[in-house]
C-alpha cells in the first residue's frame, strides 16, 4: 500500500506562499491555537520530504536565528527532529539536520518509489517547486493550505503563487479549522481536470 503524501503549505488569502518584509513565516497572524495545532500535528509519526531549495532556506534560517526566536517555535524543532528525506540532485550528505538522507534521480520517480516503501505518511511544508510537480504528476494525495487573513497588494509583500503551473484540480474538502478565530487550515483531496 503506497504511503499518503500531504503538501502542506501557508497560504495569504490571494495565493502567495512566502510572506517577505517585516511579516515573518505567518505574516504576522500566529496565535497561541494555531502554534498548538501546528505542534500536535508534527507530534505523529510521519515522514518529511523536502526540496533541496526548502531545506537550504530552513538549515540556514534555523542556524542564524537564536532559540526563543519565531524560527524555533516548538512546531517546527519538532518537525525538524522527524525523519527527513532531502529531494535533490545537487546536495550530498551528510546534512545538517537530525535523521536526514539525500534522495537523488528524477523527482517524480524518486518520490514514486518513496511512497511504495514508506512505512510512515509522508508530509512536505513549503518545497513549492517539488510540490508542483509532485501535484501535477499525481502523487499529491492531500493539500493542506493554512490561509492567514491578509492579501498581498499587487504581490508587495510576498512572493511565488504557491499554485502556478501545477495544472487545473478539483478539490474535495476532506477538514477544515478555524484557528485563532481568524486563521482557517483546509485540507483536500486533489483531483485532475480532464
Amino acid at each position: 500500500m503506497s504511503a499518503t503524501f500531504t503538501f502542506d503549505i501557508f497560504s495569504s488569502f490571494d495565493g502567495y506562499g512566502s510572506p517577505t518584509g517585516p511579516y515573518g513565516g505567518y505574516w504576522g497572524k500566529q496565535g497561541p491555537e494555531f502554534l498548538a495545532h501546528r505542534l500536535a500535528q508534527f507530534g505523529e509519526k510521519q515522514r518529511m520530504v523536502l526540496g533541496a531549495n526548502t531545506y537550504r532556506l530552513m538549515a540556514s534560517m534555523l542556524a542564524s536565528h537564536p532559540a526563543g526566536s519565531e524560527v524555533h517555535d516548538s512546531w517546527v524543532s519538532r518537525m525538524t527532529n522527524l525523519p527527513t528525506t532531502v529531494v535533490s540532485n545537487s546536495l550530498q550528505g551528510p546534512l545538517d539536520w537530525p535523521d536526514a538522507n539525500v534522495l537523488t534521480g528524477d523527482p517524480i520517480e524518486a518520490v514514486a518509489r518513496l511512497k511504495e516503501e514508506s512505512d510512515l505518511p509522508l508530509r512536505s511544508h513549503g518545497s513549492l517547486t517539488l510540490n508542483r510537480a509532485l501535484l501535477a504528476a499525481g502523487l499529491v494525495d492531500l493539500v493542506q493550505v493554512t490561509i492567514f487573513p491578509v492579501i498581498n497588494s499587487r504581490g508587495q509583500s510576498a512572493e511565488d503563487r504557491i499554485f502556478e503551473g501545477t495544472g487545473d484540480f478539483d478539490l474535495e474538502l476532506i477538514e477544515s479549522n478555524t484557528l485563532d478565530g481568524h486563521t482557517q487550515e483546509l485540507i483536500y483531496r486533489p483531483t485532475p481536470r480532464n
